[in-house]
């Protein structure tokens, strides 16, 4: 049997390879998405005050820090049994919706839109970020650049720093912002509605009005039908910040929802040998059953297309027409295809541009009242955070003085990874055939897995009881394998 590796998986956070089994007549026979990377954080958060539990996780990651950050800190919120007051509340949502578009739109122009723009068959050399503004425009690639880089200055001045934020506080928010901040945040959240509105017509421009790469986002090799799971407000609108985690079937069934802690009575994990990655399902649907997609199956998905399955509607004017049209496009409802989560990701954007803007614009925002001391500990705490990438879960054990126990961290691509893997497989069967295997069919085999925008630093902390699986490989300096050396 002849095996093909892509090794290392490229635009993506971490590290991952895809292996390709072909049978004896060079088709596709299976296909897995590995992690080979492990972080731990779950185990060194262990002995740690849970106070400095957030300032310590944003580091999980570059990219994902926020999400982590206020995750973290909603769990520590639990541990105190302490609420945050109105305006400390909605200074954490007007941050966390900053940092959606500056990650959002980092995920879009630089990970997923130049397998569109430069061409999904065009060469590794052009196909990248670089490659996208030429194809754009230079001053086209300034313009998102700018406006991007306002979210990371609303992102700074409420969090305090451009990269780890510091911030929040068990209880609240630790920084209020004045007039002149307020004032300075609603220009720059008015560049970020702008920002969504191009990103959205570059998308129309460049995938919904060629009929070429609509069937590639409504084609079956893209196809992948599990069940969704998403945080909705309390009229099952789109939510962010917080709200109610709501999980629906393959089918579109909905299958009940929780909060906080009753997540266990949903979501269980499994180890396997063969990856770092765990495989949550949901265990309301009947015990682990293996990696399958179909009406019946309990693995499920998260992120923004997930959102856009498990919500009835936006909480936002010009998003919801943008909703509209992408359920329209499709006609039934959820929807499997995963190249969709490119144009969510892009609706995403304007939403959470326009909730920036509505927030900087409440009276309340510039409030002294952000913070509510803690004044107990109840020893256990959740955090559940609808992050961009997917529902993110931080759970916490601590000792009465709040020092951390144990630790489990459910991680947005976590949640994917049965469904990454279904993804991979059938594009690889899809593409690859007779033996014929080339440097473009193979690029189409990875453009099944960026639509998860995998983040693979913050998901791989699986613990597999004592032995860790490692997998060495010496070379030559010539760049031949001298000596492959592994324990699994």
């Amino acid at each position: 049997m002849k095996k093909i590796e892509i090794n290392p998986m490229t635009r993506l956070e971490g590290h991952g390879k895809i292996a390709i089994f072909l049978d004896e007549n060079g088709n596709v026979d299976d296909a897995f998405f590995q992690t080979v990377e492990f972080r731990g954080y779950e185990k060194f958060l262990q002995g740690m005050p849970i106070e400095e539990v957030p300032r310590t996780v944003s580091t999980v990651c570059g990219v994902c820090r926020a999400v982590h950050f206020l995750c973290s800190m909603k769990a520590s919120d639990d541990v105190y049994g302490v609420a945050p007051p109105s305006t400390g509340r909605k200074l954490r949502e007007l941050f966390y919706s900053a940092h959606t578009v500056e990650d959002h739109t980092a995920v879009l122009y630089a990970l997923g839109f130049p397998d569109f723009v430069v061409g999904p068959d065009a060469s590794p050399a052009e196909r990248n970020l670089v490659g996208l503004i030429k194809a754009v425009g230079a001053e086209t690639g300034k313009l998102v650049l700018q406006k991007r880089g306002l979210a990371v200055k609303i992102f700074e001045l409420l969090g305090g720093k451009p990269n780890h934020p510091v911030a929040a506080l068990p209880g609240g928010w630790s920084k209020r912002i004045n007039e002149e901040e307020r004032a300075q945040i609603e220009k720059w959240a008015e560049e970020l509605v702008e920002l969504g509105k191009l990103t959205l017509q570059v998308f129309d421009d460049v995938v919904l009005k060629n009929p070429k790469y609509m069937e590639l986002v409504t084609g079956e090799m893209y196809r992948v039908e599990v069940g969704n799971m998403a945080t909705v407000d309390e009229q099952n609108r789109f939510a962010l910040y917080d709200g109610t985690q709501k999980a629906i079937d393959a089918q579109g069934n909905v299958v009940g929802t929780f909060r906080g802690k009753e997540y266990l009575d949903f979501i269980s994990e499994r180890v396997l040998p063969w990856s770092y990655l765990k495989f949550p399902y949901n265990k309301k649907l009947g015990g682990w059953d293996g990696i399958k997609s179909g009406p019946d199956t309990n693995i499920y998905c998260v992120g923004p297309l997930a959102r856009m399955n498990v919500v009835d509607s936006m909480s936002t004017p010009l998003a919801q027409e943008h909703f509209e049209k992408f359920h329209d496009t499709f006609g039934a409802w959820p929807v499997h295809y995963i190249q969709a989560y490119h144009w969510a990701r892009a609706i995403e954007v304007l939403a959470a541009a326009e909730k920036c803007l509505e927030l900087s614009r409440d009276p309340e925002i510039t409030g002294s009242d952000i913070w509510n001391q803690p004044s107990s500990c109840t020893g256990e705490g959740v955090g559940i955070l609808e992050a961009n990438r997917g529902t993110l879960v931080h759970h916490y054990i601590t000792d009465d003085q709040g020092i951390v126990q144990n630790a489990n961290l459910i991680v947005s691509t976590t949640h994917n990874n049965a469904p990454i893997n279904l993804a991979v497989k059938t594009a690889a069967r899809h593409f690859i055939q007779d033996g014929n295997v080339s440097e473009a069919l193979l690029n189409h085999v990875e453009m099944a897995f960026r639509p998860y925008d995998l983040c693979l630093a913050c998901a791989t902390h699986t613990v597999t009881g004592g032995q860790q699986p490692v997998e060495v490989n010496i070379y030559k300096n010539s760049g031949e394998l001298y000596k492959q050396m592994k324990n699994f």
